[in-house]
């Protein structure tokens, strides 16, 4: 096999996060938590080690972390997973930051009104254009 052919097969899998490796990453998972820390490890499936993980929530301009520490992510349930640039982290408005206990049940009517929301739709979605409501949590993505 030509060297140009490894190289996008090994592009194609879970081969190309080795670039990612010890590098803080964001991850959004198919529940809609968002995940920052750094990226310790991986496997063929993109199970990943994360380590310093905060988890951060938002509501109307502001925002709060939950510090998680270690925490192993079941690779179907990332979403998105991107590098944070470092240089450009603090550039980035973010809000202002509060207590995690402070916002968590603004975030938690947040996320309990999108779910409603999103039911609401898939059962218009089914009664007048037949759509199948089959799936579970977070399967919109």
């Amino acid at each position: 096999m030509s060297s140009g052919l490894e190289e996008l097969i090994a592009f194609t899998t879970s081969g190309s996060l080795v670039d990612c490796v010890d590098r803080k990453m964001l991850v959004v998972l198919r529940d809609g938590r968002k995940l920052h820390g750094v990226l310790r490890s991986y496997d063929q499936f993109a199970n990943l080690v994360l380590e310093d993980t905060v988890e951060r929530i938002y509501h109307a301009g502001a925002y709060a972390e939950n510090w998680h520490g270690l925490f192993l992510i079941r690779g179907e349930n990332v979403v998105l997973l991107g590098e944070i640039d470092l240089d450009l982290e603090d550039e980035v408005p973010q809000g202002r930051q509060v207590d995690y206990p402070a916002l968590e049940p603004y975030h938690k009517k947040d996320v309990e009104t999108k779910k409603q929301r999103e039911e609401h739709k898939a059962q218009i979605l089914y009664e007048q254009r037949g759509f199948c409501k089959e799936g579970g949590e977070g399967d919109g993505y």
